[in-house]
């Protein structure tokens, strides 16, 4: 964590009273692949192979849809972080090393995404 947030000088906040134009219109995006593969899923009853076939296919292009705006969205929300979570996480930073697991789970789910290990390495997805 250190190392990373070395990158930068201080941890800032947009303003969160502006609404995000683009954050609401991804948000609106995925209810309407949501809608759509609720609609596809509630006319596979009594489906033929034909069918199924079809909407299995558009099933998996809307996931990958799905998928990809909620990596945007996430994207995004970090961005807005509020002034709570900004102090928040500088003063844990100022003080890493003292501070229990949980505190510094608090700051990890703010500013991490997805941490992947294994045996061999270690990959961190940032939101930052």
């Amino acid at each position: 964590m250190h190392r990373k947030m070395s990158e930068f000088q201080t941890i800032t906040r947009k303003n969160p009273s502006k609404a995000n134009p683009k954050l609401t219109e991804l948000n609106v995006e995925l209810a309407k692949v949501d809608a759509e593969v609720e609609k596809l899923l509630d006319t596979l009853t009594g489906a033929n192979k034909t069918l199924l076939s079809y909407a299995n296919s558009k099933i998996e292009e809307l996931d990958e849809q799905r998928q990809s705006l909620i990596k945007a969205i996430s994207d995004m929300k970090v961005s807005t972080l509020s002034s709570e979570q900004a102090d928040s996480i500088s003063d844990y930073l100022t003080d890493w090393d003292n501070i229990g697991i949980d505190d510094k789970r608090l700051v990890l789910d703010g500013l991490v995404t997805r941490v992947s290990a294994t045996s061999e390495s270690v990959q961190i997805e940032w939101k930052i």
